[in-house]
């Protein structure tokens, strides 16, 4: 290996070897243009030709045009164990129904909605008959590109879900995009407005007593509404009331309602396991 005090020896006498040359570099020559069409499949060009090259906030105000107002058509069932049939609770629109009125829409006007970033939050909590639930909340950042590659500001929308299984994040992730693509598009539900019905604010009565002890010991009314009837009881601070059993006994409401509850699930009077 050559020192640096001989390279410099060399270097005076003229016996140095000539510098290797510089690399030199060469661009590629620019690829040409593909030519891609936008409707892959030649079935679909009569529903959705090439978009307009327009700005984004202009394809976004077609693709409100076109959606207009989204009824609510989803419907919350829930099963009524007295009567044996399933009982409408409320109406609402849905993921499916958001999907299905801006996914055509935006592929119509060249509109991509992507996220960008998500931030998520878990916590363990219980249903109102103490199962065990896991909650999640997700803000989802969210990125709307128009025809000509151009975006809108970047837009948040929240969701929240409650699951007993593994579904939370994603009920959460669907929810925030429902809030996204309704909010942002400003569509309306076709409901009645909020003035249209007058509603004097008051207090919920309390129910009496006696009202409650002919619930409990109707035989008709379930073990799951027994255990709903002690949660209401003590909630209103009514669980050593004491009333007038089917027997002509003094009993109290605690006691009235864990014996016909016991009874009616085959557990030995004292409520232990066996």
């Amino acid at each position: 290996m050559t020192s640096l005090s001989e390279r410099a020896e060399r270097a005076a006498d003229g016996t140095a070897p000539a510098p290797a040359p510089a690399p030199t570099y060469t661009a590629p020559e620019p690829a040409a243009p593909l030519d891609v069409e936008f409707a892959l499949d030649p079935a679909d060009a009569a529903d959705y030709p090439k978009p307009q090259m327009i700005p984004v906030h202009l394809a976004w105000l077609r693709v409100r045009t076109d959606v207009r107002s989204v009824g609510k058509n989803d419907r919350h069932v829930e099963f009524n164990s007295k009567t044996g049939k399933n009982v409408e609770k409320y109406r609402f629109r849905g993921i499916e129904a958001a999907l299905n009125a801006f996914g055509p829409a935006t592929l119509r006007h060249g509109i991509t909605v992507m996220a960008v970033d998500m931030t998520t939050s878990y916590r363990d909590t219980k249903s109102s008959r103490g199962n065990p639930m896991r909650e999640c909340t997700i803000v989802t950042t969210w990125q709307i590109i128009g025809p000509m590659g151009d975006s809108l500001p970047l837009l948040k929308s929240a969701g929240e879900s409650l699951d007993s299984g593994d579904k939370g994040t994603a009920k959460a992730q669907s929810l925030a995009l429902r809030a996204l693509l309704f909010n942002t598009g400003m569509i309306p539900t076709g409901d009645p407005e909020p003035e249209a019905a007058h509603v004097e604010r008051g207090e919920a009565p309390t129910r009496s007593a006696t009202d409650y002890r002919d619930e409990i010991v109707n035989p008709e009314t379930s073990p799951g509404r027994l255990e709903q009837i002690s949660y209401e009881l003590r909630n209103a601070r009514m669980l050593h009331v004491k009333v007038t059993n089917e027997n002509g006994d003094e009993e109290t409401l605690d006691a009235l309602g864990m014996r016909h509850y016991n009874e009616r699930t085959k557990k030995p009077a004292g409520g232990g396991d066996q």
